[in-house]
């Protein structure tokens, strides 16, 4: 290898091949790894937020005292969590935990977002057993409190 002259500057092509290898070589073990993390992401997002729904009607139902659901649980998919499980009126919700009858100004069923909580017409306690109105994914839910995911939201 020779001394370079007085300015000259640069690298020369050997090195120039050498790099460009190593990050072929690089490239080559990343790429696939970085496609199996992204979709094993989205596999754990949806198992999470299922999870999570699940979790908020065991919470809602026990804060509520109740075994089962009323009759008009949500057997048609949805995402809006406003409305789910439970879609009954004020008036057949029956009474509160603290034996309060429910009454045309409280809200309408048991749900997961913006539930009220107490009954007596004042639909001021509202509680939020979810984070978010909207989920990802859809849902269904039986009398007995199991929740089944329909559909993931990552088709």
């Amino acid at each position: 290898m020779r001394l370079p002259k007085r300015g000259e500057k640069g690298f020369t092509l050997i090195e120039l091949l050498i790099v460009v290898a190593i990050l072929g070589v690089l490239a080559a073990v990343v790429i696939p790894n970085v496609g199996r993390f992204i979709g094993r992401g989205e596999q754990e997002a949806w198992e999470t937020e299922f999870s999570n729904v699940q979790s908020a009607v065991v919470a809602m139902m026990t804060d509520n005292q109740l075994d089962t659901l009323p009759t008009a649980v949500n057997a048609t998919a949805t995402r809006n969590m406003h409305v789910f499980p439970d879609t009954t009126t004020a008036a057949n919700k029956g009474n509160d935990a603290n034996g309060v009858n429910f009454t045309v100004g409280d809200g309408n069923g048991f749900v997961l977002y913006q539930h009220d909580i107490t009954g007596g017409g004042a639909n001021t306690s509202l509680v939020n057993y979810v984070a978010t109105q909207y989920t990802k994914g859809t849902y269904t839910c039986d009398a007995l409190g199991t929740v089944t995911q329909v559909t993931t939201g990552y088709e």
